[in-house]
């Protein structure tokens, strides 16, 4: 097999685009649906989340919620989320990226329908099981999972469909990739509470900046479709400024709350983390959205994850 076949298998099996892989057996296409590699932030999430709530101990049960919780929130709830969107923006797909499995013919609408509600009750279940075991009072993780449900279905889904406006759109993706599993990890161990939704909503406006980076690829679908996104609506160049001028002024009004409630040393290493994230964007984003989305994305998005498990350490201290 060549480089470029590896490559190509490898992007594959992580729902990247460019995947272009013949002859593949249905349960690969199947994981190709759930897009593995748009799990590790709701992963990360819960990993934060548990962080804030002050309350996990190094012990094989707490460990083992936190990972039940992994897998409610990346393979089972994004997995759903991704399957979802794929059947709805099939008529996008066939223009953009006509080889995914439901535009190509690989794998047929009824088999995506049962995939999706498969991944549905089965993230229902396991987050209502995640209540009992951790003893809530009030089933939270599962109204958690439950927004996230429906915030998924209208936005993916006509009439509402919000990934067609830019703005409303990406924000219940970054809250969708940012408050939700962070609430549900730190409900795991600790009360979850108003201050902790606050703040997640308001990070999750840097999350908005990060779903921008996604638009670049689909700029001609979109806009052949009358999708609003942000390259769309400002071009390019404009689009890719916002992009990164959110990423980065809600993550310092994140560190300058956390000066506010006394964790100056971890606001700090917030800021510190924003420098190298400055510094490729300018050397890769800025310059060129088209061409360097996906080197951005590897060089500079690390540092805005680790922030925000500094972030959770912060506040899991007050």
């Amino acid at each position: 097999m060549s480089e470029a076949e590896s490559q190509a298998q490898v992007r594959q099996m992580l729902g990247m685009k460019g995947a272009q892989v013949q002859n593949l057996p249905k349960w690969r296409l199947r994981l190709q649906l759930m897009k593995p590699i748009t799990w590790i932030p709701l992963i990360w999430g819960v990993l934060c989340g548990s962080a804030s709530s002050g309350g996990f101990v190094w012990q094989w049960e707490d460990v083992l919620k936190v990972l039940t919780c992994m897998l409610l929130s990346g393979p089972l709830m994004t997995g759903y989320t991704q399957t979802l969107n794929d059947f709805y923006d099939r008529e996008i797909d066939a223009i953009n990226e006509p080889y995914r499995p439901i535009p190509s013919g690989a794998i047929p609408l009824g088999q995506v329908i049962a995939q999706i509600w498969f991944l549905l009750l089965a993230g229902l279940g396991l987050a209502l099981f995640l209540d009992t075991w951790s003893g809530q009072s009030w089933p939270i993780i599962t109204t958690i999972a439950t927004i996230g449900t429906l915030l998924a279905f209208i936005y993916s889904a006509p009439p509402l469909k919000l990934k067609q406006n830019g703005w409303l759109g990406n924000y219940a993706l970054g809250a969708s990739y940012i408050t939700l599993p962070w609430c549900a990890g730190h409900a795991l161990f600790g009360t979850l509470n108003i201050t902790i939704v606050i703040l997640t909503l308001f990070y999750s406006l840097a999350g908005l900046g990060i779903a921008v980076v996604n638009d670049f690829k689909s700029i001609e679908g979109d806009r052949e479709l009358g999708l609003a996104s942000l390259p769309v609506q400002f071009g390019v160049q404009t689009a890719a400024w916002i992009s990164a001028g959110m990423i980065d002024l809600f993550q310092i009004g994140v560190a300058v709350y956390l000066i506010t409630i006394g964790q100056q040393l971890y606001a700090t290493i917030l800021l510190l983390f924003v420098i190298p994230q400055v510094t490729f964007q300018d050397m890769y984003f800025l310059r060129d959205p088209l061409a360097n989305d996906v080197k951005y994305q590897a060089s500079a998005q690390p540092f805005f994850v680790l922030g925000m498990l500094v972030v959770g350490l912060a506040l899991g201290r007050v």
